[in-house]
């Protein structure tokens, strides 16, 4: 039985805010290290070694936890923010049984994109809001004293014939209505 890694070997899942990569075990291997590196310079950042003692994990930064199951090994990377934008490369030795393998698997680009503060667009919508009801009852003011500001001019405009109608010949002078 020769150790068989599969072909469609890595999936990479966004869940929950984590980033979630998950590889099949090898078939019929006793012993196998799996090693996350992130950039061109390939800085190890998590790491599990499985073998007839147990698994053994090793992070070496705070955002990356390790998950193993019979079938598969999963890095978790969590938390992440724009500074960790890179390549990561997934790399695979198989010790057990021999020959030993040492191959990398895969490369992928991570793209995490910048989480927007709640609170900051809560409160820019309700300024919006704030300005928008202000401008409505704005409008409506001047809207109610221009109907108010017309109705006194019409009626200013009627009273200076009091007597016309009683003596339309008499030269009478119109007595002048305070305004208000």
């Amino acid at each position: 039985d020769q150790p068989h890694v599969s072909d469609h070997q890595v999936t990479v899942e966004f869940e929950n805010g984590d980033f979630n990569v998950t590889f099949p075990n090898p078939k019929n291997v006793s012993e196998f290290s799996l090693t996350l590196f992130k950039g061109r310079e390939k800085k190890e950042i998590c790491a599990l070694h499985l073998s007839k003692e147990g698994v053994l994990s090793k992070s070496n930064v705070t955002y990356c936890q390790t998950k193993n199951s019979n079938s598969s090994t999963t890095f978790i990377l969590k938390n992440l923010e724009r500074k960790h934008i890179d390549i990561y490369t997934y790399c695979l030795e198989i010790f057990l049984p021999p020959p030993y393998i040492d191959c990398c698997v895969k490369e992928a680009y991570l793209y995490i994109q910048e989480k927007e503060d709640c609170f900051s667009l809560g409160l820019v919508s309700w300024i919006i809001i704030g300005l928008i009801i202000f401008a409505m009852i704005f409008c409506v003011c001047c809207v109610v004293a221009c109907c108010l500001r017309n109705k006194n001019q019409k009626c200013d405009s009627n009273s200076h014939e009091y007597n016309s109608e009683y003596m339309p010949m008499a030269a009478v002078n119109a007595a002048k209505k305070p305004r208000i």
